[in-house]
């Protein structure tokens, strides 16, 4: 069985992500979107409900498991019986900051293929930050996120 995980902050969760998710799904039987917290971001969502709006909006694949994890990457890969990362890439700037983590990880763990997918086209400038900074702003961000994700965004901001 080919498990592939999927790692990131996902906060929010945009539909970039799970257009990779989607596109990545098709390539392995399981796919396990792990949520970790990222201690050099301040999150906009706690772990549970990026879990959740992940599991919302990913409900339509039938191969995806969500689940959290804290610690070295590798480390859960292994616990998971996974032995491929799968990462979206949106531009060059990507490529070089996820090639040198592959790198790494494949220097720690020399077992753990990372597989880079590119983001379609339509998604390259949607970005987490760039979502919590439209929000913040009241911009629109319909269309860049799952539905239950601007729902509560919207009624985190107060504007519902």
């Amino acid at each position: 069985m080919r498990i592939a995980i999927c790692p990131g902050s996902f906060d929010p969760v945009t539909n970039g992500h799970v257009d990779i998710f989607e596109r990545a799904s098709k390539l392995f039987d399981v796919l396990i979107i792990a949520v970790f917290n990222n201690p050099n971001k301040k999150p906009l969502f706690d772990m549970e409900e990026r879990a959740e709006l992940l599991t919302l909006a990913t409900r339509h694949i039938p191969n995806v498991r969500i689940d959290r994890f804290s610690g070295l990457l590798t480390e859960y890969a292994l616990q998971q019986r996974s032995y491929i990362i799968v990462r979206g890439l949106r531009a060059l700037s990507d490529f070089e900051y996820e090639f040198q983590r592959a790198l790494l990880i494949k220097k720690i763990a020399p077992m753990i293929e990372t597989v880079f997918i590119m983001t379609s086209s339509e998604y390259s400038f949607v970005s987490s930050s760039g979502i919590k900074e439209l929000a913040a702003f009241d911009g629109p961000i319909t269309g860049l996120v799952p539905t239950c994700v601007e729902d509560r965004i919207n009624k985190l901001m107060r504007k519902t």
